[in-house]
């Protein structure tokens, strides 16, 4: 297939940091939202950025929470908002605008993974609801604030490997998969960002998406111990056993350098991985780099997106 998954040749890598990405950056003109952006990848994504001068919205489901974590990093405030609720979704978009700011850069970085089955609203599945449709209405209905120029980065992850859509059965259900879930949902936030990034451009907003990297946060909640054992990620006393993991820093540079970096003018619509535009992985037996061919499909990217406006009855672009 006809791919845009073509390297750029950044400088960076695996082990940059968020706050290398950001060396000698001023961002002190820009107001970000960063979604989770209290917990894992999202604080340290919320602390590089607030460091380099950005206002940063931090929107989380648990405000005293939020506000403990961020409390002694500066240019930081909290802002309710609940992805798994509309409704919440909705109060916060309406909160925003009636604020009146423009929004520079949104980092889509709040995440469930490997949840028991969980039904949300009309019984959607709860990874699909809360990683991709909670976002693709926030998204949507900030669109007044992101028109003019920003970048909307969507936190997926190679868990999109496991999983294309599941057009037959995207609730799960004829049988529940907390894996194969997680992997849908994963590839629903790649395909997000190349349809996003096809319907924004011409008003100056570009997409992305991105695979952190694998690290050890609060995403591991729902796994057991023996669960990470069996997976190889820690030892029987619970310390990191994979070499391959990355430190949160580390994890948070690709969103960083996806929402900031000079180099990505003028492109959108690709997938990332260790601060670097990915390849295109066609192999029949892939391992678990680069983006698969059923996340990086314009077709199936549109027909997402009418999915998504029809669950969610919003779409900014509707009568466009």
């Amino acid at each position: 297939m006809t791919t845009l998954q073509t390297p750029i040749g950044s400088g960076f890598g695996a082990t940059t940091t968020a706050q290398e990405v950001l060396e000698g950056r001023d961002l002190s003109n820009l107001t970000v939202i960063v979604t989770g952006g209290h917990s894992g990848l999202g604080l340290e994504t919320s602390r590089a950025l607030a460091g380099a001068g950005a206002r940063v919205i931090v929107a989380a489901r648990d405000e005293q929470a939020a506000r403990a974590k961020t409390r002694d990093i500066a240019n930081i405030e909290v802002e309710r908002l609940d992805l798994s609720e509309l409704a919440s979704v909705r109060d916060f978009a309406r909160r925003f605008l009636e604020s009146g700011r423009h929004i520079d850069i949104l980092v889509m970085s709040a995440g469930i993974m490997a949840a028991p089955e969980t039904r949300l609203g009309p019984g959607w599945e709860a990874q699909f609801a809360t990683n991709h449709l909670g976002h693709y209405a926030l998204v949507n209905l900030l669109w007044p604030a992101l028109k003019g120029g920003a970048r909307v980065v969507a936190v997926s992850s190679a868990g999109h490997h496991l999983s294309g859509i599941r057009w037959d059965d995207v609730q799960f259900e004829r049988g529940y998969d907390k894996w194969l879930a997680y992997g849908q949902s994963k590839t629903a936030n790649a395909l997000f960002a190349i349809h996003l990034d096809r319907l924004g451009q011409r008003e100056g907003v570009r997409a992305f998406s991105l695979h952190p990297g694998s690290i050890l946060t609060p995403l591991q909640r729902h796994l057991t111990k023996d669960e990470m054992v069996d997976a190889g990620w820690i030892d029987a006393d619970g310390n990191l056993a994979d070499p391959t993991f990355k430190t949160p820093q580390q994890g948070a540079a690709t969103q960083v350098w996806a929402a900031t970096s000079t180099q990505l003018a003028g492109i959108g619509g690709v997938y990332c991985e260790d601060c670097e535009i990915a390849l295109l992985n066609e192999s029949e037996s892939p391992a678990l780099v680069g983006v698969r061919p059923h996340a990086a499909d314009p077709e199936q990217a549109e027909r997402l997106w009418a999915l998504s406006a029809e669950l969610t009855g919003i779409d900014a672009f509707a009568t466009q």
